[in-house]
């Protein structure tokens, strides 16, 4: 999924109002943060082979350690201690369970290469092998986060009210855009890319966000 997790996040705000959207997106997102670093350094592995599945052009080879089951149980118990205590006490709990949701997600989605654990055995429900399929669970769910996320904030001044509607437009344009671009060129301008992307949209959420109260 792409806007899926990203709906999570923008849900999980009712659930952990004094936490930063950032925060939130980070933990939904944290497989796929892990993901471009260990491509970086060669512990994981992904290969470009178009028509793979009909939404991504993309063949997850290896990717044991930032997508199986036990580690985002580990990587969401990490996360979720470092940021209750440095952060929000109390919030331990949403944030593992964010971590763990994105393998739920995937599971979802992919098809059966999702590890349970490293080495271990691979599942999928294949989603993805169908487009229009794809779109009618991820939309409305990405529009519940929203409509959840709006109902939990209001935005404080004019930086609030469109730097949100524009971090939330411009996921939606990524998504299309997704599902219509041709394959990466290669695997490094897909590491690359996806860690450049992924923290400047943790940027814009935490802009965005710091000009929203909860309501």
């Amino acid at each position: 999924m792409f806007i899926g997790h990203f709906a999570l996040g923008l849900a999980a705000k009712r659930a952990a109002p004094r936490l930063s959207l950032a925060v939130l997106f980070a933990a939904a997102q944290l497989a796929d943060i892990l993901w471009p670093i260990f491509l970086a350094i060669g512990l994981e592995h992904v290969r470009i082979d178009p028509g793979n599945t009909a939404i991504t052009p993309l063949d997850f080879v290896s990717y044991p350690y930032s997508h199986s089951l036990a580690l985002l149980i580990i990587w969401g118990v990490v996360f979720g201690w470092l940021v209750a205590v440095r952060l929000r006490p109390g919030v331990f709990g949403v944030i593992v369970a964010l971590v763990v949701s994105h393998w739920v997600l995937d599971y979802v989605t992919h098809r059966p290469d999702m590890p349970l654990y490293p080495g271990g055995p691979k599942l999928g429900l294949g989603l993805w092998n169908s487009v229009p399929a794809t779109v009618a669970v991820e939309v409305p769910l990405y529009l519940v986060g929203l409509w959840v996320y709006r109902s939990a904030t209001r935005a404080r001044d004019t930086i609030g009210r469109w730097a949100f509607a524009l971090l939330a437009a411009t996921l939606l344009i990524m998504y299309a855009g997704n599902l219509m671009s041709p394959p990466p060129p290669s695997v490094t301008a897909i590491w690359s890319v996806s860690i450049v992307g992924g923290l400047l949209f943790l940027a814009w959420a935490w802009w965005a966000d710091r000009h929203r109260d909860a309501v």
